[in-house]
């Protein structure tokens, strides 16, 4: 039996998944670890952390599974994508790396898009400029700390440092490289046109290759402190959200994702460089050649419902809250929720968007705010369902992803929200196992992801389905939550002045 190693490195912890090529795990191991906010708008986190917790599960799964560490074919990567990790001529970090969630870029935005006009700049990257992308983050050091930007040699994201600590090798995949905003996502390469008018040097950028190309081996120094053989190969991997769809098994057009993490998405494969034509989705290279992911990106996902556990249900399971949330009526009798905790993408692109609670009263209990904050997440993930049917793309069915998939009332949400079945697969750990696939791929255990998908992602046989009565009234709901932002928008703005 060969072996496969999947490594995701998350935005909250690193975890490791050591499978057979049948898909079956043979165990996980997981380190925690911190963002660092010097103030609200930052969001920055210690690479070395992260290398020693990455490090530190590998090691912990070589210990406790030494025979079959000892036949691992190949290791692959899933990664937080946007983030920026900079590099000095002694490959250390120069600074620690500022990731998807810093809002502190706005300005460095404004003044890409003086550069570059807007239009002609999304008809490239085939994505808007966000605060926390790697673009946008880098143009905001070398206005704001120009001896780290001389320092700097190259640039990468999170999950392309720990592979170069594996291997000694840089580089960057093009479903990662396509999230960084100064990617030519239609073409799979960086967009040196963009580079040179930003007066960015070209040498900054790593190689980009294909998710399931070899990157390299691992060293004997990464050996020595993981007690991985030294040669194993290692693939390229991708950003989480498009590992996590192999490891859903999204093999073509017709399925909808909605993960439920930290953040959350929507997602579906397109054949064709869809994207919409106000940009408020993003569009990325998928892990296959030829094929692109369309996704509806939302800041707060499970972080919300986790924000209002701690606060109002301290000590409280995310059971606890499903049980509790139950007891109040769909529609959360009357009560929206924004959950716009840390602003927003997908609709609105807006970093200064707050949350809000909408249609409280004395009747208002603790059940109807749980399940609001339910709803809300949702809702929002609608928003994005709009704009694809706005662009004409048909879908009949969804796949629960993320933490929110073991939630049975996610999964009606999901049903009666997007009118359609849902469905959840077996795997546990979506992205740390897509990871695993892409590395059997490119080491010939799988021939392709085709091959791939059918030996190791399965499907439960409990399918959720939509309930006629929710459908039209969450569609009736969903066009007030609609109104929410809109009509706040100048009170967001003017709070954050």
């Amino acid at each position: 039996m060969r072996y496969l190693l999947g490594i995701d490195i998350g935005t909250s912890s690193a975890k490791s998944l050591l499978m057979g090529e049948d898909g079956t795990p043979v165990g996980t191991a997981q380190r925690a670890y911190d963002i660092m906010k010097e103030n609200e708008q930052y969001a920055e986190q210690d690479m070395e952390q992260l290398w020693q917790a990455a490090a530190d599960t590998v090691a912990e799964l070589v210990s406790r599974f030494p025979e079959a560490s000892r036949n691992i074919a190949g290791i692959g990567f899933s990664g937080q994508m946007h983030g920026l990790v900079m590099v000095g001529s002694d490959g250390r970090p120069v600074r620690p790396a500022i990731i998807w969630a810093d809002q502190r870029s706005q300005t460095s935005i404004d003044e890409i898009y003086r550069t570059v006009p807007a239009e002609e700049y999304q008809s490239i990257s085939l994505n808007a400029l966000s605060t926390g992308f790697l673009v946008s983050s880098l143009i905001w050091v070398r206005d704001h700390e120009p001896e780290n930007y001389r320092r700097t040699v190259k640039v990468m994201l999170p999950k392309d440092y720990i592979r170069f600590r594996m291997t000694g090798e840089f580089g960057t995949d093009h479903s990662d490289a396509s999230g960084t905003a100064i990617f030519d996502t239609v073409h799979g390469k960086w967009a040196w046109d963009l580079i040179d008018r930003l007066r960015l040097e070209r040498d900054l950028f790593v190689e980009s290759h294909g998710s399931a190309e070899l990157a390299g081996t691992v060293t004997r120094a990464c050996a020595e402190r993981t007690g991985l053989p030294e040669g194993t190969p290692v693939v390229y991997g991708g950003g989480d959200t498009i590992v996590q769809a192999v490891g859903n098994g999204l093999a073509g057009p017709g399925t909808l994702i909605s993960n439920i993490g930290t953040a959350s998405q929507l997602l579906l494969l397109t054949d064709q460089a869809l994207h919409d034509p106000e940009y408020r989705t993003n569009t990325f290279c998928y892990a296959e050649k030829n094929k692109w992911l369309l996704m509806g990106a939302n800041i707060s996902g499970g972080i919300a419902l986790k924000w209002f556990r701690n606060s109002l249900m301290p000590g409280s399971s995310y059971e606890d809250l499903t049980r509790e949330a139950l007891t109040a009526t769909p529609g959360s009798d009357g009560v929206l929720f924004l959950p716009y905790l840390s602003g927003e993408r997908t609709p609105w692109n807006d970093p200064q968007a707050k949350g809000i609670f909408w249609g409280l009263d004395l009747r208002t209990t603790r059940a109807d705010m749980v399940r609001a904050v339910m709803e809300g997440i949702i809702y929002s993930q609608r928003s994005s369902l709009e704009i694809f049917r706005g662009m004409g793309i048909e879908y009949f069915e969804v796949i629960a992803s993320g933490g929110g998939a073991r939630g049975s009332l996610f999964r009606q949400l999901m049903a009666d929200m997007f009118d359609a079945e849902v469905r959840c697969s077996l795997v546990k750990e979506q992205g740390c196992t897509g990871a695993a696939m892409l590395a059997g791929i490119g080491t010939g255990v799988y021939r392709d992801m085709t091959e791939a998908i059918r030996r190791v992602v399965h499907f439960s046989d409990e399918v959720t389905e939509p309930i006629p009565q929710n459908v039209v009234y969450y569609a009736d709901r969903y066009q007030l939550f609609s109104q929410l932002y809109p009509a706040n928008r100048p009170l967001f703005h003017q709070h954050a002045q």
